[in-house]
């Protein structure tokens, strides 16, 4: 089984994203969205070609969208780095 691992402002976009659901869903909500993008992780890291190519934003990128969220990621030899995970943030700034 592949692995991923998360960019230090992927692991901020994540901890963003559970703290938004807390505040406007709750807990049990929260819970449920980031087990389910956790998944998405794994299934993205055991098939890593299986979503679109987004070179025009950052060459060799990856784009998976999971509910309201675009995964940006790159695939490595031990699996997949996943850059960002972004909603409605202007998309080249992102990547500066």
């Amino acid at each position: 089984m592949a692995s991923y691992r998360l960019s230090e402002l992927a692991a901020e976009d994540l901890s963003q994203i559970f703290e938004f659901v807390i505040d406007n869903f709750g807990l049990s909500a929260a819970s449920s969205y980031i087990d389910g993008i956790t998944k998405r992780f794994l299934q993205l890291a055991d098939a890593p070609l299986q979503y679109q190519s987004v070179n025009d934003i950052r060459e060799g990128y990856r784009r998976s969208v999971y509910g309201r969220h675009a995964i940006y990621y790159r695939a490595s030899e031990s699996g997949i780095d996943i850059m960002r995970i972004l909603k409605n943030q202007n998309i080249l700034n992102a990547f500066k």
